[in-house]
């Protein structure tokens, strides 16, 4: 059997904080403002895979406003639905996502996040790529980045 998921994820641009897409540290000016680490790839991609599971979302199992998850590593969140993902006798068949950045520039930091990722995942079946908005929207206009995930699971 297989099941499919979506995700989403955005988050908007702050000033002091690290800038982590994919589990990768990336030089920039600004970091994204979240709870967490404000991971999106990652966001997107555990939504995705508790979507397929018929599990709850991101915000349910780690909400917002528990400290615990405060500037949490979002990989750590990543390992934990991983395991909710096995435990359900599901395996990742294959992830693909988007990473929609005006500025920086992803690609470069692409093959490191599919190393990391792929590490967690437990599978090299991902593919990530890199799109700008073109100047349109928040994202466009630098004050932001968003991802998407679709992911298939099969048991």
């Amino acid at each position: 059997m297989y099941k499919i998921g979506i995700g989403y994820d955005i988050h908007r641009f702050a000033e002091g904080r690290k800038l982590i897409v994919g589990g990768i540290n990336i030089p920039y000016n600004k970091g994204l403002l979240g709870h967490s680490d404000a991971d999106v790839l990652v966001h997107a991609i555990i939504d995705a895979l508790l979507g397929a599971a018929g599990l709850s979302d991101i915000g349910t199992l780690f909400p917002d406003n528990d400290i615990k998850y405060k500037d949490i590593d979002s990989c750590e969140l990543l390992k934990k639905v991983v395991e909710m993902v096995d435990n359900k006798g599901f395996r990742i068949n294959n992830i693909d996502s988007n990473i929609i950045a005006q500025e920086p520039k992803m690609l470069p930091y692409i093959p490191q996040m599919k190393e990391k990722l792929s590490e967690i995942l437990k599978t090299e079946n991902i593919s990530i790529k890199a799109k700008t908005k073109e100047s349109l929207d928040a994202v466009g206009n630098c004050e932001a980045i968003e991802a998407q995930a679709v992911v298939m699971l099969e048991n």
